[in-house]
């Protein structure tokens, strides 16, 4: 479908992280050589002007406001999705993360509300570069890696059965003691 919102995320992603547009600029919706340069070089344009509207150097833009990031070079996707990351974080709840776009909103979030990391899940590795670059800014392994690029939302699906089975073997698994199970040394 290509609706662009791989554009902004890379943007954000490369301001939050420090990377160069060329390196965290994927191809969305399976784009063509011709068509990735031209969305790279947005990408490098977007956080050129960035770097002019808010005062910054270049390499300055990961210590700019994030929300004066996000106006700049994001999008209302994002934004929410920054939000739902903070009010998780909030409420202590966890928040499954899918794909490239949430993962720039999580970098704004986390970049508001550095506590908020503590309750972000990684469903999936997208195979958009930026993904890779978030998880890792993050502190985040995915719990998956299937090779899927734009899922909306089928990574997270996939990963909240890990998630309760994680969960009820946390809180209902009885340990050797409990089952009567004699240890080995004793």
């Amino acid at each position: 479908m290509g609706i662009g919102n791989t554009t902004p995320a890379a943007a954000l992603i490369a301001a939050l992280t420090g990377r160069p547009a060329r390196e965290v600029t994927g191809r969305g919706t399976g784009i063509a050589d011709d068509m990735w340069e031209t969305k790279a070089a947005v990408v490098g344009r977007a956080l050129e002007r960035a770097a002019d509207a808010l005062g910054t150097g270049r390499t300055g833009l990961g210590e700019a406001d994030p929300v004066e990031l996000l106006a700049q070079i994001g999008g209302l996707e994002i934004a929410g999705i920054a939000g739902l990351v903070v009010g998780g974080a909030a409420a202590r709840v966890p928040v499954v993360l899918d794909g490239v776009v949430t993962l720039a909103g999580a970098l704004v979030a986390t970049s508001l509300v550095p506590a908020a990391a503590g309750y972000l899940v990684a469903g999936h590795r997208s195979t958009e570069p930026g993904a890779s670059a978030a998880l890792e800014h993050l502190g985040l392994d995915p719990l998956l890696d299937l090779g899927l690029r734009l899922g909306e939302g089928t990574g997270g699906c996939l990963a909240v059965p890990l998630l309760r089975a994680a969960s009820r073997i946390l809180s209902e698994m009885a340990t050797f003691g409990d089952a009567g199970v004699a240890s080995l040394d004793g």
